[in-house]
């Protein structure tokens, strides 16, 4: 691993062009090609520098709800011994106290810190992550447990801790590139009273219950290679259910915890159960709803390994699958419990299928998705496949007119689901709002905007598709409505001019609200400006300018053409206060 990651950072001139020293390199390496970070992503959540404050890259993520805090440690030779883990300790003691390190830390923290405190009021969880290429020493590895267990369980500002070393960084490389990892194999210790062997048609079942010692001895848990095939790795153990887990291992009523648990499955290639039934080999096993059980069971290991445990246990679901199919299906289903978002409730709501099947027969080769998963056929025309969690985004930019909302899908499927939904919505609206989104995607690295911007793609492209509207409705003369999206149609054919315009929008009123933060000496976050009232307010006075300019272009008389509605295609804005 250690050769491959120099091999590439040497040979791609990106690190080389944007990154001062091998550790900045190294971090950027993982977030291009672990985290899967674009290049703009990556220069904007590298923080490493002078008075980094032990923080070497953030990255607010919205669509998981998390804060990621990455220090990494990149060395060729030796042991990391627990002075890095010390400075992550020190990382989280500090980002306890915000104002006290935004005064002190380098240009590209603060503007993070920004962005770090809005996500914690919106009750994002927090992970740090130790990224290295050498291998704890003992002492180190102590510190680790003992860190991960005092950050985890500190009310005021919890948080979990993730060593990710040699080992996991190549299941996670082999994860993100969808290559398959050398096979686990494992024999469980089985108590042939308690337990049941099935055979089904497609599969071989053994339903057993197991000590919770027995956990403890499964491979890959550690370096996440056992929970491949889960649809959600382990979400840390200050997760609100892993903490409740956790309390019941450590509790007094230990020996109850089957009976607070739903149990585990895990799936595997072939299975066999001895003629005693006391043994069961697991060839290819992968545990696919459970993950985040045996990571909290592992890392309480000694209160496991405790007298007061030996009477715990919990159930497990061996399944012998041969189909890839079938395992995924199980994948999904098994773990729809703890993975329910408010978009899921909604994908048989009433107003939803209305939706799905009005649009489906004006549009025979199109699909409208309700559901997480779902993947078009094969016989779909690509141009007309919407999501649903898109077209939410879509109609709070352009019909409610609030851009700044659209990247939070909770809020969208939740309070705002009604206002965006609506019975008798006409199909021929939800294409050209798809057309428009689509055409912005593939304008997206000719669009005319910053680094900082295009490191906000999530954000970025609802706002642009706020000024095409809001672009349409100044050049129309009617500046207080929205244009139905069907009656753009023209100007969608020949989107280039109207879309670079569009940026120009989200440029210049962002740089409008830099200047203003300059002069009242404040620190400014790109990610919060996109997050707030005031960037929709100044992309629309940034576009009235541009409308009223358009005229004295020498293209400009054909744009505004193309750029016509008629004057009952346009409706007041959506309410979304």
């Amino acid at each position: 691993m250690l050769d491959q990651i120099q091999r590439e950072i040497t040979n791609d001139p990106y690190y080389r062009n944007n990154f001062d020293n091998d550790g900045q390199k190294f971090v950027a390496w993982y977030l291009r090609r672990v985290l899967l970070r674009d290049d703009a992503q990556t220069r904007d959540d590298i923080t490493d520098g002078p008075n980094d404050k032990e923080i070497d890259a953030v990255i607010v993520d919205d669509a998981e709800l998390r804060i990621v805090v990455i220090q990494g440690k990149f060395i060729t030779t030796g042991t990391v011994d627990g002075g890095p883990l010390q400075e992550v300790l020190t990382a989280w003691m500090r980002l306890q106290k915000l104002d006290t390190l935004q005064r002190d830390c380098n240009e590209r923290l603060k503007k993070k810190i920004e962005a770090i405190r809005t996500a914690l009021d919106e009750n994002y969880r927090v992970e740090f992550e130790l990224l290295t290429t050498g291998n704890l020493t003992s002492a180190a590895q102590s510190d680790l447990k003992g860190f991960t267990e005092q950050m985890s369980e500190f009310d005021d500002f919890s948080a979990s801790l993730h060593l990710i070393d040699t080992e996991m960084l190549t299941a996670r490389l082999a994860e993100a590139e969808n290559v398959d990892l050398p096979s686990l194999d494992h024999i469980v210790t089985l108590d042939p009273t308690m337990l049941v062997h099935t055979r089904f048609p497609n599969a071989a079942t053994v339903i057993a219950m197991l000590p919770l010692v027995e956990c403890l001895k499964f491979p890959g848990i550690t370096d996440g290679r056992l929970f491949a095939k889960n649809v959600r790795q382990s979400l840390g153990s200050n997760n609100k259910v892993n903490r409740a887990l956790k309390q019941t291992i450590h509790g007094e009523r230990v020996h109850d915890f089957m009976f607070y648990h739903n149990g585990i499955t895990a799936i595997c290639d072939e299975l066999s159960l001895s003629t005693d039934k006391s043994k069961l080999s697991l060839k290819g096993v992968s545990v696919v709803n459970g993950c985040q059980s045996l990571s909290t069971i592992y890392t309480c290991s000694e209160r496991v390994r405790a007298p007061e445990a030996k009477d715990a246990h919990i159930l497990f679901r061996f399944y012998e699958i041969k189909e890839l199919a079938f395992a995924d299906r199980i994948s999904i289903n098994t773990n729809s419990q703890s993975a329910v978002k408010q978009r899921d409730l909604r994908s048989n709501d009433r107003i939803m299928v209305g939706l799905k099947k009005a649009y489906e027969i004006r549009y025979p080769t199109g699909l409208f998705i309700t559901k997480r998963g779902e993947v078009a056929p094969a016989d779909k025309a690509s141009e007309l496949v919407m999501d649903a969690t898109s077209f939410a985004k879509c109609v709070m930019a352009w019909h409610a007119q609030r851009p700044n909302i659209s990247y939070n899908e909770t809020k969208l499927f939740d309070e705002y689901y009604k206002t965006l939904f609506r019975t008798g919505y006409a199909p021929e609206n939800i294409a050209a709002l798809n057309g428009w989104i689509q055409a912005i995607d593939r304008a997206w690295t000719t669009l005319g905007i910053n680094n900082e911007l295009k490191a906000g793609k999530s954000y970025v492209r609802y706002h642009i598709l706020f000024a095409v509207s809001a672009l349409l409705s100044a050049v129309n003369k009617q500046p207080q409505l929205v244009v139905a999206p069907s009656a753009t149609t023209k100007a969608l054919e020949a989107s280039s001019d109207l879309l670079s315009m569009a940026a120009t929008c989200v440029e210049n009123a962002m740089q409008n609200a830099l200047m203003q933060a300059q002069t009242a000496n404040k620190v400014f976050s790109p990610q919060n400006w996109l997050k707030s009232n005031s960037s929709w307010q100044g992309e629309t006075l940034v576009a009235g300018t541009q409308a009223g300019m358009l005229a004295g272009f020498p293209t400009g008389p054909g744009l505004v053409k193309r750029m016509e509605a008629p004057a009952n295609a346009f409706r007041p804005r959506w309410s979304a206060e």
